[in-house]
């Protein structure tokens, strides 16, 4: 790839993304009252990243079974109102004890 190449692609997907997060805030002008598409619209970086994060979680280890032990850990902390460090410390030690069991 030449540079010339480079940076047409680089100018198209730099325009493609402006165009994706400038769009919404020059056409929409007014406050969104519905309340339908407000809740849609909160839910979406939730929404987002669970779809990117969760897969990569159960390729993350050697081993399946430690990712779903891992897994499993932090949806029980993080359902008893744990805070997202300690969430985060219990799932890598039930992936290491369980790589080390396994």
């Amino acid at each position: 790839m030449n540079n010339t190449q480079f940076f047409t692609y680089l100018l198209i997907m730099s325009g493609v993304t402006y165009l994706i997060r400038a769009l919404p805030f020059a056409l929409i002008t007014r406050k969104i009252e519905n309340k339908t598409i407000r809740s849609f619209l909160y839910y979406i970086p939730y929404a987002v990243l669970s779809a990117m994060t969760v897969p990569a979680v159960f390729y993350a280890t050697s081993n399946p079974i430690s990712a779903l032990a891992g897994f499993a850990a932090a949806v029980v902390f993080s359902l008893k109102g744990c805070s997202l460090t300690t969430v985060a410390v219990i799932a890598c030690a039930c992936v290491y004890v369980t790589e080390l069991l396994v």
